[in-house]
């Protein structure tokens, strides 16, 4: 059998037990029990990591419900302030709150607890009032960028891009201001 102008050698034991695979009631191929068991794993894995977000999902709804009938506001706001509450809750891609992450991720790297992580970006002489007002998310200084590549083991170009770029909803709202697409504004601003 060959496929793209190489050959593809397909092994069977006829002393081997080889099970069927099925979907959507159609044979799509055989393999040996261990395959067949890892696969029904993935599968129930998948299916409880889907069943877990519907009911995640539906907690965070029942909660921004609460959270406006406690303040006096409609319910039909209800799909704006989830919206929220899941930008809040991903990982910024860009800004102050991003390198903040990176400092995080870089602690985790060192293993080291906050007062030996306070110390040791000290010692790059971010002093331990900048680091809070930099998880505080207060801006980052360009003097800043140099001593944060050091700590974090990345470019100032780099940490400048991370400071000063956009998130994605970020540039979805600018081109809505402007009349633009979101395309043509990214463009623009890089």
């Amino acid at each position: 059998m060959t496929q793209n102008s190489q050959t593809i050698q397909i092994e069977f034991d006829p002393d081997r037990a080889y099970i069927a695979v099925t979907y959507d009631n159609l044979d799509v191929g055989f393999c040996t029990p261990e395959f067949a068991s890892r696969i029904v794993e993935t599968f129930n894995e998948s299916e409880q990591l889907r069943e877990e977000k519907e009911v995640l999902t539906k907690a965070l709804h029942i909660a921004c419900l609460d959270i406006l009938k406690r303040s006096g506001k409609t319910p039909n706001q209800v799909n704006q302030l989830i919206q929220k509450y899941l930008e809040q809750a991903k990982r910024p891609e860009h800004g102050t709150r991003a390198i903040a992450y990176l400092l995080r991720d870089r602690q985790r790297e060192l293993n080291v607890p906050d007062k030996e992580f306070i110390f040791f970006c000290n010692s790059y002489r971010l002093s331990p009032e900048e680091l809070r007002d930099i998880y505080r998310g207060k801006e980052v200084s360009n003097e800043q960028l140099k001593v944060l590549s050091r700590i974090l083991g990345k470019s100032v170009q780099e940490l400048i891009e991370i400071r000063d770029g956009f998130s994605n909803n970020e540039i979805g709202m600018l081109a809505r201001i402007l009349g633009t697409s979101t395309n043509e504004l990214a463009t623009l601003l890089k």
